[in-house]
């Protein structure tokens, strides 16, 4: 089995969901992995933040994340991942010249998703990431309409939930998700919701090895363990 390093540490409460996920895939496969994590300073990765539109402005951050890819990969990684969705925004960048397999979120939510059969989903996380272009383009390939909420008020509740889970601050957060959920729907056919944020499936304590989450007939794709799941893949690999 390949050598797995992480970039952890934005957030580290799924930092941990990454490492134990691993471990219990490997531990039902009779195998173990060595790993590294090179855990990022959270608050420094988000002041990195750049701007949409401003290639320019992300050039702090995607160094930050691209270092700590080499230091893996000089630590003997032989497969690579970040434990976060908002990151992903700057894959192409961040993993320029990286000279192992960087296993991709977001390729990995939407390749799930068009096998499920899905035609429409709904993208919350982080402000970034409901706003980006890139991970509904993903999602367009495979022809499945995808997108954040239109109304920024859900938005910034979608964000303001993110943060306090981030903070292990859980109350009656599944209820409040539901909420957002339905009030973006607007009566519609709900369709199925991308946690396209690590903290977001804190939410639903237990449920961290659930790739499909049900709660309150809404039908939820947990991020974080899609994205486990094609990092142990990527490792037995070959």
């Amino acid at each position: 089995m390949k050598k797995i390093g992480i970039v952890g540490g934005i957030a580290w409460p799924s930092t941990v969901d990454y490492y134990s996920g691993l471990c219990r895939l490997a531990e039902a496969a009779h195998v173990m992995p060595e790993m590294s994590i090179e855990s990022l300073d959270h608050e420094r990765a988000v002041a990195y933040l750049g701007r949409d539109g401003n290639d320019a402005s992300w050039a702090k951050f995607e160094a930050y994340h691209h270092e700590a890819l080499r230091r893996l990969e000089r630590s003997g990684a032989e497969v690579a991942a970040i434990a976060s969705n908002t990151s992903h925004i700057r894959f192409p960048e961040i993993t320029a010249g990286i000279g192992i397999p960087v296993v991709n979120i977001f390729d990995a939510l939407a390749t799930e998703c068009a096998r499920r059969g899905e035609s429409e989903v709904l993208i919350l996380g982080t402000a970034a990431t409901m706003t980006s272009a890139r991970l509904p383009a993903l999602f367009a390939s495979r022809g499945i309409r995808a997108a954040g909420p239109e109304d920024e008020g859900l938005r910034g509740l979608t964000v303001q939930l993110s943060k306090e889970l981030q903070h292990g601050v859980d109350q009656a957060a599944a209820p409040r998700l539901a909420d957002i959920v339905r009030r973006h729907a607007a009566g519609r056919p709900v369709p199925l919701v991308c946690l396209a944020c690590t903290e977001l499936p804190l939410a639903f304590p237990g449920s961290g090895s659930l790739i499909l989450i049900e709660s309150e007939g809404i039908r939820y794709l947990n991020s974080s363990s899609v994205h486990i799941h094609a990092i142990f893949d990527q490792a037995t690999s070959g």
